[in-house]
């Protein structure tokens, strides 16, 4: 399997295992209200089944989030190649390869760090349509395009 294949492979992994993660969290909290006994004290009870309903209502906008970055990642189409950096290109720069995908952070395959980051990102938008041996300054840092798969 080349290189840019197995990044897109651990992204979608990391992907899938955070929306996973949110539905055990969810479905676990959703027990927690039903197994929520009403005790003597009427306020407790009330109040503990309303913090309970507050972290399901948190839970829940962050499972829409990760299925829509799901969605968007599952979008990527890694097989195209292009002279210029496109969504789902792998950039090799002197300071170490970005996948230009959703923002997933650091990613380490084969003893290399890849950081995924978005085209919205401050870094990803700069580095949007550059080619090798293009530039792209950042807080103080020059990257130089070294190639793009």
């Amino acid at each position: 399997m080349e290189f840019k294949q197995k990044v897109y492979e651990l992204g979608k992994q990391m992907v899938n295992d955070k929306v996973l993660l949110l539905q055990k969290n969810l479905a676990d909290l959703i027990e927690s209200t039903r197994n929520e006994t009403k005790s003597s004290a009427g306020d407790k009870y009330e109040t503990g089944r309303a913090m309970l309903q507050i972290e399901q209502d948190n839970v829940r906008k962050q499972l829409k989030d990760a299925l829509e970055q799901k969605a968007a990642f599952e979008q990527i189409d890694i097989a195209r190649d292009s002279a210029k950096i496109t969504l789902g290109s792998l950039v090799k720069t002197d300071k170490g390869y970005f996948f230009i995908s959703i923002a997933l952070g650091k990613m380490s395959i084969e003893d290399a760090a890849v950081i995924a980051l978005s085209p919205q990102s401050p870094l990803g938008s700069k580095l949007m349509n550059l080619k090798a041996t293009e530039s792209a300054s950042m807080n103080g840092t020059t990257y130089t395009i070294e190639s793009i798969h």
